[in-house]
């Protein structure tokens, strides 16, 4: 029902016994405070009504270098020695986990000066953590601290004499009432505030207490109460130990969370439909498997609706590719020529060179000719730039368009996508358009080897890094994936030797309806309103062009239905495409305080609450979650299917990727990963992210279609 704040939780029970309390404080292990700030002060959150408590997380006080003067040797070496050096700097002067260590960092000083124990230094001493917090308030005790002394140093082996036991007495007292001191200093700030916040001459308020060193040490409280009254001598400030502040505090807060309890159920039920089984995920795996086997049939290719495109790239990368090459690649408002220096031998390395080029709109949408001629243009410039106008280098175009390849250098564009509508290429051989883009030109001449798509890039780049890459997958604006295919199961091309790589084209995948039971009125409804509605189904349910709008359809349903942002929907919010997929990233990454989605929300006019804010998480949480198991489904329908054409037991086997989505989202890639592991069991795959495959990898594949070419040859 409610997450707390063991801080909150101390004020919120100590508030349930004096209604004046509004500051909580621990001091144990670690120390933190909390209080009740005007909501008006609060500039992340909405609002400025009332107030709220706000986790002031004091412990990192001093990271910004602020408490620098007052830091001793011994405070920088205990906290070079921690496990977060530079952080929590002030929890570090001050709380329980590091008194005693602070204590026996002195005493090993004073020691090796031979200021006590005639300069005896045990093994013992020298030990992190032999010394205790608990063995401070011990030796504090008025009456039997210098015998408690005795014993605790004769543990450490030091022999001690009268006088040792009262120095370090004394070096106990200097380090905890420090901690006092300063806790007192932080608090005062914290009731100045709040007496100024209230415009009063004088605050009557009351702290609540609670924490190891607070309670069992026996000075602690009462120097702390006496230096805040004497720092803050307009304040009357009572101090309330807490009772169970984390138990009794959380069901206090939790009691107002459970009015929200049917709404919580309603929500749950939604979203429940987000959430798939192992058996329906391996329902989803099966199907994929079908529509496979449907694209590599010739009696089936045509109206299969996962494709299955053959790319006639018939080869990974083995080492023993060398040479210059070009490499263009095309599929957005940006062309980018390279230059591809691919070295073999021991030391194989690749060197790339490239200018990224502006495709204005009128081009985009002008003649096919003034499109290529446009690109030849590109091309002639970076030559120049590059000074190898008269060299007849190969060159792989990565064309990231929907194409039917004849051959590892002929594609027939089906269709323009992504804004670009040029006259006279669809239907063409690209390939071609290009050649007598540069037969126009007559400046230069280029050997184009292969066209590519982004998919097979990203195969070919990592499987230079890795023999084992047979696979490639992009999940980002879109998704598709290739992999190696037995040739002689590829029934729309001849010959049944060897392997040759397909483009699976998978985005498709459910639209013949076979994803129908799993679709959501979401899915349907992002599905209706895109440009291609009824096509790339698949696609729409993980990619990163489509989740930011299932999530916004979610928050409109939810909204309507009085479970968010007070049933206000923004302006904004109706707005198609508003919600980014790159805002589901960034809510996801959000840990502390919800600030990245209050933000987001803030951008889109939404006025949110914190439970808003959670609930917003979640949304996007459960959306992006199956996303990733659906892309994890197909993939290990594709691993199960390598394994089976090769009669293995088990298969090892890289699949390299490319995309935002799984780059970007903190959990995509786990969740992915876990779904192939858990459908594909006898399958044992590895990830590789792709570096550049549209540029390195059309690079790399002309390099293996000259190999293959020189080969035939000879």
């Amino acid at each position: 029902m409610a997450v707390v704040n063991d801080t909150v939780g101390t004020m919120m029970t100590c508030g349930f016994d004096d209604q004046r309390c509004e500051v909580g404080i621990i001091i144990g292990t670690g120390t933190n405070a909390c209080y009740m700030e005007e909501l008006r002060h609060i500039d992340l959150v909405e609002g400025d009504e009332g107030r709220m408590c706000i986790n002031t997380e004091w412990g990192a006080f001093g990271d910004d270098g602020s408490l620098e003067d007052i830091r001793t040797e011994f405070d920088r070496e205990i906290d070079r020695g921690s496990l977060n050096p530079g952080k929590q700097l002030f929890e570090k002067m001050v709380s329980g986990m590091y008194m005693g260590e602070l204590v026996r960092l002195i005493l090993v000083k004073m020691a090796k000066e031979g200021l006590l124990f005639e300069g005896r230094i045990t093994p013992e001493l020298l030990t992190r953590g032999k010394f205790e917090t608990k063995h401070v308030s011990a030796i504090e005790k008025s009456k039997e601290g210098l015998s408690k002394a005795k014993d605790i140093l004769t543990r450490l082996g030091v022999e001690p004499s009268h006088e040792d036991c009262i120095a370090v007495q004394h070096v106990c007292t200097i380090v905890s009432f420090r901690s006092a001191n300063l806790i007192a200093s932080t608090l005062g700030g914290i009731l100045s505030r709040l007496r100024d916040n209230k415009g009063v001459p004088r605050l009557r308020t009351t702290v609540g207490i609670d924490g190891s060193l607070y309670k069992m040490h026996p000075q602690y409280a009462r120097r702390l109460h006496k230096t805040v009254r004497r720092l803050v001598p307009d304040s009357d400030v009572r101090f309330l130990l807490s009772e169970s502040g984390s138990g009794k505090g959380a069901a206090m807060v939790t009691a107002v969370a459970y009015r929200l309890a049917e709404q919580r159920r309603q929500m749950d039920e939604t979203l429940e439909e987000f959430t798939l089984t192992h058996e329906q995920l391996l329902e989803v795996k099966r199907r994929m498997r079908i529509e496979i086997e449907n694209g590599l049939k010739k009696k089936t290719h045509e109206i299969a609706k996962v494709k299955m495109l053959p790319t006639f790239v018939r080869s990974t990368p083995d080492g023993t590719e060398n040479g210059d090459f070009l490499a263009l690649d095309l599929g957005g408002t940006n062309f980018r020529v390279l230059l591809v220096k691919i070295r073999s031998g021991k030391r194989r390395t690749v060197e790339m060179h490239n200018k990224i080029y502006a495709i204005p709109v009128d081009i985009m949408q002008g003649t096919g000719d003034e499109l290529f001629d446009h690109i030849v243009h590109c091309i002639s410039d970076f030559l120049d730039y590059m000074g190898i106008k008269g060299a007849r280098l190969p060159l792989g175009f990565t064309f990231s368009f929907p194409c039917k390849q004849t051959s590892l250098d002929a594609g027939i564009l089906l269709t323009w996508t992504k804004g670009f509508k040029a006259t006279d290429c669809e239907g063409e051989d690209v390939v071609s358009l290009l050649r007598e883009g540069i037969k126009r030109r007559e400046e230069f001449d280029l050997d184009v080897v292969a066209i590519v798509n982004d998919t097979v890039g990203t195969m070919m780049t990592c499987a230079y890094e890795d023999p084992n890459c047979e696979i490639g997958l992009i999940v980002g604006t879109g998704s598709n994936a290739c992999y190696m295919e037995e040739t002689k199961n590829i029934e729309m091309v001849d010959g049944d030797e060897g392997r040759m790589c397909v483009n699976m084209e998978w985005g498709a995948f459910g639209d013949n309806g076979c994803l129908d039971d799993i679709r959501t009125v979401y899915d349907k409804a992002v599905d209706e309103l895109s440009l291609n509605s009824g096509k790339q189904r698949y696609e729409k349910m993980i990619s990163g062009m489509y989740l930011g709008e299932i999530v916004r359809n979610i928050l409109i349903d939810f909204t309507k239905r009085g479970f968010l942002f007070r049933g206000q929907i923004s302006e904004a919010l109706k707005t198609r495409s508003i919600f980014e997929t790159k805002f589901l990233s960034q809510i996801e990454s959000d840990r502390l305080a919800l600030l990245q989605v209050r933000s987001i929300l803030q951008q889109l006019g939404l006025n949110s609450t914190c439970d808003d804010s959670i609930i917003v998480k979640e949304v996007c949480g459960v959306v992006s979650r199956r996303a990733a198991q659906l892309c994890g489904a197909g993939m290990a329908a594709v691993v199960d299917k390598i394994r089976e054409n090769r009669g293995l037991d088990h298969l090892e086997v890289t699949v390299g990727v490319d995309g935002t989505l799984y780059k970007l989202h903190p959990h995509f890639s786990r969740i992915m990963h876990q779904t192939v592991a858990d459908l594909a069991p006898k399958c044992n795959v590895s990830f590789l992210l792709s570096e550049d495959g549209s540029g390195k990898g059309a690079a790399l594949i002309t390099a293996v279609g000259c190999r293959l070419r020189e080969s035939e040859q000879n």
